[in-house]
């Protein structure tokens, strides 16, 4: 008689082969003793079997959801009964006992915060990240232990061996290290729990690493002294985005969905490639001149210096000639020395200066770090609100207008501007809101000033005040009124309890204009009397706020569709103190970037005049993971809005 369950209309496998024992020739094998062992164990068998037949049929529906179950983990069916030997699937419950025993690993990895494969061990601040990634894979292996296994992990290495398009440093994801083990990680035995969660943990990690490094950095840029406005929630889950490119097969996509949209970030990338081609393939050219060279002077190496110049992409590259080599600097060569200037913030007159030989100098190598760097800063930006900004450039000494993020001012895309002089009154890194402007208005004269420049002449001269159109208050404030200066000015002054301001005027130092933006810094942007420092290439001369070129430019900018450009006129040219609210604030960014592509689409270098590439340097050869409670408001960075896809 065939015995058999029917599951949903499904012949399963005949249950008799489990509990029933076949018959056999038993006096021909065994002897009468034997014989009848054999047959006490046979009945027993069979009693069993016949109960267990007799319990399935009390609960074929729980038979029939245990058969899915059972075609999905790899349990027992008659198509496993009929596998050759070797073949087997596990059972049901020894899956469920080896994934058990995965989990256990995975969440003993987790809950250490350590990792013996990797480089950089302590992966703490990376800890919630792996503990969501591997909870969306419900405790399991994500990379070993499937048909992809392979192919998906080679990706994720090749995807770590690239790090370097996007600036970063591949050696800091263990790639290396990870290439080595995967053969022996493939071929890992199933119960080999512990070793086939420490694979599959590293790649998550470098990975995750390496996502989060991509998307905000590696540094924390207030240990820098940035005061950078905090990212108010995350927005970005890149374990769902794991989990999403591995389910896709999109693996090698995920760069792109977490990299900066700036399209001076993008601009940098690109340009990235181009410069460590060129300082890897170009020969190392150094310009000799101890004097300077002005168009149509002879230069012995202007041949060598066209060829520079080509390669850079300051001059258009012409075919190699026959003739004798020119001695003479004219022409297309003194051209692309103009632009060469002008893409390093150089007076672009086409004289060859000390600073022109040493901008020609420094090897393509720094620039490749240059830009490597400024990739690096713009990943700390936040993310971007439509409509406009103001950017100041700090090394650059140059202020940019946007209509949109991305978007250049066609009126006032660039303007000169003066900041803090270097070692002395730098000018800080900081966003802030733009809130109003005075026009006419009083310069509160800061303490520091006053202590350090202005107590030591007034000591001397008594008139030192009135002479500067300066006057002693109480408080700051445009409302407030002078006081007389008396004998116990100078110990007041000294004690802080006076103030000094300067009345409006030709000679007060912030001009005719000053753009309020409230920081704990005191800084602002201003118009200034001293227009003659505007044609110097390098500008740091003020005690740490930004001076203007173009004040009333920066007033249309800022008062656009509020005010009219005669209403700023009349305002500017009134001996009245006035300020104007803005209808909506503009976010201003006073920024530190080396390298940047201006409005024209140039690439322009720029000197490290505060020294602040060094520093981050420095903090970049000692690598380690970011934490989000430095880059996020709430401090703990969890996401309270839909994932970025």
């Amino acid at each position: 008689m065939q015995v058999s369950i029917l599951v949903n209309g499904l012949r399963m496998f005949d249950w008799r082969k489990l509990f029933f024992v076949q018959k056999i020739n038993l006096k021909k094998q065994l002897g009468d003793n034997e014989q009848q062992a054999c047959l006490k164990k046979s009945a027993a068998i069979t009693l069993t079997g016949v109960l267990v037949i007799f319990l399935l049929g009390l609960s074929s529906q729980s038979v029939a959801a245990e058969s899915i179950s059972n075609q999905i983990t790899g349990a027992v069916t008659e198509e496993n009964i009929n596998q050759k030997p070797g073949s087997e699937t596990v059972p049901a419950e020894v899956v469920g006992s080896e994934n058990k025993s995965v989990a256990t690993e995975i969440n003993a990895i987790i809950t250490t915060g350590q990792h013996p494969y990797l480089m950089l061990s302590n992966f703490i601040n990376r800890t919630k990240d792996l503990e969501a990634l591997y909870k969306i894979a419900g405790d399991q292996l994500l990379w070993l232990g499937n048909a992809g296994a392979e192919k998906n992990i080679l990706e994720v290495l090749d995807l770590l061996d690239s790090a370097s398009i996007n600036g970063l440093n591949a050696t800091n994801y263990d790639t290396q290290t990870l290439r080595q083990k995967l053969p022996a990680a493939l071929t890992l035995a199933a119960d080999n729990y512990q070793q086939l969660a420490f694979y599959d943990t590293a790649i998550s990690l470098s990975l995750l690493r390496f996502l989060h490094d991509l998307h905000y950095g590696r540094v924390n840029p207030q240990g820098l002294n940035y005061k950078l406005k905090l990212r108010e929630k995350k927005l970005m889950d890149l374990p769902m985005l794991i989990k999403d490119s591995l389910v896709n097969g999109t693996i090698k996509q995920l760069p792109l969905l977490v990299e900066p949209k700036l399209q001076q970030y993008q601009k940098l990338k690109s340009a990235l490639t181009t410069y460590r081609l060129l300082a890897q393939k170009s020969t190392v050219f150094q310009l000799h001149s101890e004097n300077s060279i002005k168009p149509g002077d002879n230069l012995r190496q202007t041949d060598e210096l066209q060829r520079f110049l080509e390669s850079v992409g300051d001059m258009p590259v012409e075919a190699s000639s026959s003739a004798s080599k020119s001695m003479h600097y004219t022409g297309k060569v003194v051209a692309g020395v103009k632009k060469f200037q002008l893409r390093h913030g150089i007076n672009a007159d086409g004289v060859i200066g000390k600073g022109t030989v040493a901008a020609i100098n420094i090897p393509l190598s720094e620039r490749v770090t240059q830009i490597e760097l400024a990739m690096e800063r713009l990943r700390w930006l936040p993310e971007f609100n439509p409509g406009p900004y103001i950017i100041v450039n700090i090394p650059a000494f140059q202020l940019w207008a946007f209509d949109d993020i991305d978007q250049f001012n066609a009126e006032i895309a660039s303007m000169r501007v003066v900041v803090g002089k270097a070692l002395k009154n730098e000018t800080p890194v900081l966003m802030a809101e733009m809130r109003f402007l005075d026009f006419m208005p009083y310069w509160n004269v800061p303490y520091t000033i006053v202590k350090n420049e202005i107590l030591p002449k007034l000591i001397r001269n008594s008139n030192y005040l009135a002479g500067e159109n300066m006057e002693l208050v109480t408080t700051f404030g445009n409302e407030t009124k002078a006081v007389a200066f008396t004998g116990s000015s100078i110990e007041s002054l000294k004690q802080g309890t006076l103030r000094v301001r300067q009345r409006p005027g030709k000679k007060n130092a912030l001009g005719r204009v000053k753009f309020i933006f409230p920081n704990k810094e005191d800084v602002y942007l201003h118009d200034t009397p001293s227009q003659t420092l505007f044609s110097k290439s390098r500008r740091d001369f003020s005690h740490g706020c930004v001076r203007v070129a173009n004040p009333e430019g920066l007033a249309e900018f800022a008062l656009k569709n509020q005010w009219s450009k005669d209403t700023i006129q009349q305002a500017l040219n009134n001996p009245k103190t006035q300020r104007v609210i803005l209808k909506k604030s503009i976010p201003v960014l006073f920024f530190y970037i080396t390298s940047f592509f201006d409005q024209n689409n140039n690439l322009v270098f720029y000197p490290d005049i505060y020294g602040h590439d060094s520093i981050l340097l420095g903090m970049l050869r000692n690598p380690e993971d970011l934490s989000d409670q430095s880059i996020f408001a709430s401090g703990n960075g969890e996401s309270v809005a839909p994932v970025i896809k």
